[in-house]
């Protein structure tokens, strides 16, 4: 009984030792097999991803869109060829986007679209499976987390690691995230929009609303519904947005002509509209992200918030290039707000950033892993 109790005893401690080894030896071997694989990180978002390549920069960016038969569920088209085919596919096909709010709405379509960015920004089948770093929204559930590591390992990746949004994007457009100070950044994506106070390379605060670039195309569409009867589809209210859209008076206001089919008759119909009224129709998304703007701001604490009045708000991700929208939240919050120099790549250019820091800066900036490293 003795010899049996000191044989246990011996093997609880060396279990942690085990493990020590275990670590090490797993951290020399991903770094060997780094030494050949061309390491990603993804900007994975509901409207479009964008993927880096260590060593490369940016080399992707391409619509979230898959086009797939609905008999035997076989890809037909992936990214911007599959972005084309939204509205206007046969009953045979059907064109969809697997990501909703930032999250996966649909596993095996984003893992066969994940498989086809790789593949393409991998063309050689004999490369080692890369470690793969993703943006993820900071509000999202640990479901949802196991849902993208599960997709990109499916997909290939060695190893998966993730990063918060915001927190990605503040690396992205070189904020001091790592020092004793504070840093505000808003990101606008296509599903949500992410709001974050960053101080010694962690989320003091992070706030996440589900309303972004698409609620904004979904405002228009309704609009022309309800003040036109006129119905349109997604590329052409994204199009709208982009040449009219705008959250502050502009110093010349704009106008286009837009094609529809009209409720009442059924036929096509052509109206134009002016910035005027797209101004009024995005006026509650834009709301939504002041507002949350201004809640971030309640949140943060005294002494982050003291740093801010120096340093401003800054913006980045699609949603942050409408019209005006930073002269709105600056008139609002009575803080300065930038917008990022690209703020298209800022996230991913965060996750590529993640990818060149020693194991053990990147321990503290990310938000969890599927393995160690």
């Amino acid at each position: 009984m003795l010899i049996r109790l000191t044989v246990l005893g011996l093997f609880d401690k060396m279990v942690p030792m085990i493990n020590q080894l275990k670590k090490f030896f797993k951290g020399v071997y991903d770094q060997a097999l780094g030494l050949f694989s061309k390491d990603i990180g993804i900007d994975l978002g509901t409207a479009t991803t964008l993927v880096y390549v260590k060593g490369e920069g940016v080399v992707l960016c391409e619509p979230s869109v898959v086009a797939i038969e609905k008999d035997t569920n076989r890809v037909v088209a992936v990214g911007e060829e599959a972005k084309r085919m939204l509205g206007r596919t046969p009953a045979s096909i059907v064109a969809i986007r697997p990501m909703k709010d930032g999250v996966i709405s649909d596993f095996e379509v984003t893992e066969a679209m994940l498989k086809y960015f790789i593949k393409k920004v991998q063309p050689n089948r004999f490369s080692f499976r890369p470690t793969i770093v993703i943006a993820i929204p900071s509000g999202i559930t640990q479901v949802e987390k196991r849902a993208v590591i599960d997709s990109a390992e499916h997909a290939g990746a060695r190893n998966v690691i993730l990063i918060e949004e915001p927190k990605a994007a503040a690396i992205g457009v070189g904020l001091p995230v790592h020092e004793p100070a504070g840093n505000m950044i808003i990101d606008i994506g296509g599903g949500t929009t992410e709001f974050a106070v960053i101080s010694l390379g962690g989320l003091v605060y992070a706030k996440s609303i589900r309303i972004a670039g698409d609620e904004m195309d979904m405002a228009i569409i309704e609009y022309l519904r309800k003040t036109y009867n006129l119905m349109i589809g997604e590329r052409t209210a994204e199009e709208i947005k982009i040449r009219l859209g705008s959250a502050y008076p502009l110093e010349e206001e704009l106008n286009m002509d837009v094609r529809g089919r009209d409720l009442i008759a059924g036929l096509p119909k052509t109206i134009n509209v002016t910035s005027v009224e797209i101004r009024e129709a995005l006026q509650d998304p834009v709301q939504a992200i002041v507002d949350a703007s201004k809640s971030t701001l309640e949140h943060t604490p005294p002494e982050l918030a003291a740093d801010l009045i120096d340093r401003g708000i800054v913006m980045a991700g699609g949603g942050s290039l409408l019209r005006g929208l930073d002269k709105r939240i600056a008139e609002e919050t009575g803080l300065p707000v930038h917008v990022a120099d690209d703020p298209l790549t800022a996230v991913v250019n965060g996750t590529g950033a993640t990818l060149n820091m020693s194991p053990a800066m990147r321990r503290r900036f990310t938000a969890q892993a599927k393995l160690d490293f």
